[in-house]
């Protein structure tokens, strides 16, 4: 048999082995065969330089030909076995979408969220407006506006988080600086929202301030280092106690019950005079005293009182024109009071077997 019978006869070979390849290991094998280093087709082109010069030209053109012919074969074959591989894959993994399919879970409003909103409601629908304010204040806003004294408490670094110390140029107000406190800090109430609604706005003013405050207080079942407030102000002339007192019993009967009964304690706060406490009778025993209510029947829920006419010098509004009422209510209480929670802790987990129950 001459040679070209022999490449002939390995391209009916070279066929043969590459169609018949039934995976990509079987092709790689075929491969190795005809065009690996000791492969069928390697070992003719080597062979080229022993041919009589005179067949070279003819021989060299047709081992070529079977070479390129079997390098195209492989390519085909290698790209119809991945479609095959592919097809395969989608029948195993075919879905059929008659099936029902899973249902997401669907989550709902975090409980505090929840009551925040139902109090912007109650507000809202006798004509409040809800504004907001800074979490990070100067202390103008949050404690001196308010009239609250250099010397008191509250203005303490073991009460407040200040977050930038006092450096010249950093102050807004020259009594702070004398003073040598930082002027920066997380606000520790909302009610220095009250002062900037006074400052651009003119009377009359009904509107409400919800947001988060900050405090060091370590976490415990009453106590939460972040937790939400929502400050009521109004300003407007012939503002009196009793209409503080007809509002917060609407407020009070609208977030507890309609037979829920209210009473007002006198209390000290330094940016309202005179100022109180709002005490609700307890849901638990009907305000005839239990372990709940320290048998005292009666729940405190917020402190209230008429704006102190320094809070509105501070803000230029003329008191002798204008009075007002504040009152600041703490959301996680509400939530406490409302779902009898032990622990305000809870409502900062995470936990959704505690938090789907709302």
């Amino acid at each position: 048999m001459g040679l070209i019978d022999e490449l002939n006869a390995l391209e009916a070979r070279a066929h043969n082995l590459i169609e018949g390849a039934g995976d990509a290991a079987a092709l790689e094998a075929a491969r190795v065969a005809l065009l690996g280093k000791k492969g069928e087709i390697t070992s003719v082109m080597h062979m080229m330089g022993k041919v009589a010069p005179e067949e070279r030209p003819v021989l060299g053109k047709r081992a070529n030909e079977l070479r390129r012919m079997a390098e195209s074969l492989l390519e085909r074959r290698g790209k119809g076995l991945r479609r095959e591989a592919m097809a395969a894959l989608i029948g195993a993994e075919a879905v059929d979408v008659t099936l029902p399919g899973a249902r997401p879970t669907l989550g709902h409003e975090h409980l505090i969220n929840q009551i925040r909103h139902e109090i912007e409601d109650v507000f809202c629908a006798i004509g409040y407006t809800v504004e907001a304010g800074p979490e990070v204040e100067t202390s103008w806003y949050n404690f001196t506006a308010l009239n609250a004294p250099m010397d008191h408490p509250s203005r303490s670094a073991r009460d407040t988080f200040y977050v930038v110390d006092n450096a010249p140029g950093s102050v807004t107000h020259p009594e702070e600086h004398a003073a040598g406190e930082s002027d920066v800090l997380l606000r520790t109430q909302t009610s220095g929202t009250q002062v900037h609604i006074m400052e651009h706005q003119k009377p009359p003013i009904y509107a409400i301030v919800p947001g988060a405050v900050y405090r060091p207080d370590t976490a415990d079942a009453c106590h939460l280092p972040q937790f939400h407030q929502v400050e009521g102000l109004v300003v407007d002339e012939g503002i009196t106690f009793g209409d503080l007192k007809g509002t917060l019993d609407y407020f009070a009967r609208a977030m507890f019950g309609p037979e829920r009964k209210t009473r007002y304690r006198p209390h000290f706060f330094p940016f309202t005079e005179p100022s109180c406490e709002l005490d609700v009778s307890c849901h638990v025993c009907g305000g005839k005293g239990c372990s709940f209510c320290k048998h005292s029947g009666w729940i405190e829920i917020l402190g209230c009182g008429m704006v102190d006419p320094n809070v509105l010098i501070n803000c230029g509004v003329d008191p002798e024109r204008y009075t007002g009422f504040a009152f600041g209510i703490g959301v996680e209480r509400v939530a406490a009071l409302r779902y009898d929670l032990p622990d305000l802790r809870t409502l900062m987990t995470g936990d959704m077997r505690f938090l789907a129950q709302f």
